[in-house]
């Protein structure tokens, strides 16, 4: 494949290569529990699952049973790429009326009961397994039951985003319980563990969806969630389904991208790639002025479409189609000019949240899985369920209380969700199963990585590993690894920039090498995880 070996005078990490599977993930302990289901003759299907369950223990800031999932899943023995929608929805008692009865009228608060949609990603994982997988649930859940209940060391970055959320983890009296013992917050090489998740895990793994929609568990999170004036009933819970939809897809250059259709925002990352697939970037340095430029602007232009049209399909008319449309990209790409910046056209309607898990898998048979779950902000709600040690996501906050707006909170919807992974292929043939973490910033992540890999010719590793940047709200977030030369001549474009405290996201990519039917896998270093082949 011909792709550039790093420079190794600099710190830094090589691509992984492997013959007969591979896993990516943003911590060792779910990337070696998923490897060891491989080596065990599991499939994709059932080592995604085993690094998403061991994620909701080890990495709980974003992630866990309380959260959702999104899946793309491409069988080497056929053409399909199934997609599936395993995120929650509003309780049924919910409404406009309700809320602003309760003192709720212009946003729903992050840390409010009502911000807790119904978390569907275990759902989504027992359908997996059910349809796809090899192995049962039961054999699955054990290496996360093992480190809820035996204890597992608190990662670096983690520990890092643990130290910053003491405020939000000490307002629950359950959640302070389990994530500040001793009243603070955990550091980097503490042990620490999750024994009520560890029967939560091990009743799923006995009993299935039942044993966590209906029952014990089931009435200890509603009881939870009604003490703090929530809407949610049991039934709401028993309604919970992970649905497969039609994926969406569009080129970028040689190769078809695919992505779950809205609620989530894989719309909007296809958009940044065709409007960016009109640009050469053969002639710009990776992180030139003129190409952070150039996706800038993109993503300026795309993000406004999806603060006016995202949301839950089956309450709105998305137009996918129109947005990808040839004609309609050639309109928006027109308005890009290369020394000037398209001024006002951005206004988001949500605040940012940098945390989210990304797997990405590919077995020996070449099935990949591409998978995200997440809880939305860190440490979601902040809200945690006592006796069951489920942690609630509060995805409702992206809701909207405007009654015009396509994404208005109304009972039983979905809101529009920020996690997408991707799967790209190339003459038919998979290619790429990749994913950027980092909420809003995941479409841009994509776009970026995928054309570092296609225009760059840059390895998972590498693309994964080269410094970004991230228009939001009127900024331009640059990476400390962008030279102020470069941040100054985007200033003098028009750009407001700063250096950004965090770094943006993180990510998971695996390669395929058709030629000797190998694979090429990077993880990103922004996050604690790694990449590991067999």
């Amino acid at each position: 494949m011909g792709l550039k070996m790093r420079n190794t005078h600099f710190p830094g990490r090589s691509p992984i290569y492997s013959l007969d599977g591979m896993v990516a993930t943003s911590h060792p302990l779910a990337t070696k529990a998923a490897i060891d289901k491989l080596s065990q003759g599991g499939n994709a299907i059932d080592a995604a699952i085993t690094a998403a369950s061991v994620l909701a223990v080890v990495e709980p800031h974003s992630t866990g049973v309380g959260g959702d999932l999104f899946c793309l899943y491409c069988p080497s023995n056929t053409n399909e790429v199934i997609a599936m929608n395993a995120s929650g929805r509003a309780p049924e008692a919910v409404s406009l009326g309700k809320l602003e009865s309760l003192g709720v009228k212009e946003s729903i608060p992050f840390q409010s009961p009502h911000a807790v949609t119904i978390p569907t990603g275990v759902a989504g994982w027992i359908k997996l397994i059910e349809d796809h997988g090899s192995l049962p649930i039961k054999e699955i859940l054990k290496p996360a039951i093992h480190y809820a209940k035996e204890g597992y060391m608190v990662a670096d970055v983690i520990a890092d985003i643990w130290e910053k959320e003491v405020i939000k983890l000490s307002t629950d009296q359950d959640c302070k319980n389990l994530f500040l013992p001793k009243n603070e917050f955990l550091k980097a090489g503490d042990v620490h563990y999750q024994l009520n998740l560890a029967e939560t895990l091990k009743r799923i793994g006995e009993e299935g969806r039942a044993g966590f929609y209906e029952g014990d568990i089931a009435k200890d999170m509603v009881k939870k969630l009604n003490s703090m004036g929530g809407l949610h009933t049991m039934n709401d819970f028993a309604l919970a389904e992970a649905n497969y939809v039609d994926p969406i897809s569009a080129n970028y250059r040689e190769a078809q991208i695919f992505e779950c259709p809205p609620n989530g925002q894989g719309v909007i990352a296809l958009m940044i790639m065709r409007i960016l697939e009109g640009f050469d970037f053969s002639e710009m340095e990776p992180t030139s002025a003129l190409r952070i430029h150039l996706q800038a602007e993109a993503t300026k232009i795309a993000y406004s479409h999806r603060n006016h049209y995202l949301a839950d399909p089956e309450f709105s008319h998305i137009p996918s189609e129109e947005l990808l449309s040839e004609k309609y990209i050639q309109s928006l790409r027109s308005l890009i000019k290369l020394d000037t910046c398209i001024q006002g056209s951005y206004k988001p309607d949500m605040p940012r949240h940098p945390n989210t898990v990304y797997i990405s898998v590919v077995d020996k048979n070449k099935n990949a899985v591409s998978l995200i779950n997440s809880i939305f902000h860190s440490f979601g709600s902040g809200i945690l369920s006592p006796e069951s040690g489920v942690l609630f996501q509060n995805r409702g906050a992206s809701f909207v209380l405007d009654p015009s707006h396509p994404n208005v909170i109304e009972a039983r919807k979905r809101p529009m969700h920020t996690i997408i992974p991707a799967l790209a292929k190339k003459e038919g043939k998979p290619f790429l199963s990749f994913g950027v973490m980092g909420g809003h910033y995941q479409p841009m992540g994509q776009a970026h990585v995928l054309s570092n890999i296609i225009d760059y010719n840059m390895d998972p590793q590498a693309s994964l590993d080269c410094p970004r940047s991230f228009y939001f709200d009127g900024v331009l977030e640059c990476e400390k690894g962008i030279s102020n030369e470069v941040n100054k001549l985007l200033e003098l474009k028009g750009h407001k920039v700063e250096v950004c405290e965090l770094p943006h996201g993180g990510g998971q990519v695996i390669q395929y090498n058709h030629e000797n039917s190998s694979l090429i896998g990077g993880s990103d270093s922004r996050k604690d995880g790694c990449a590991l082949g067999l």
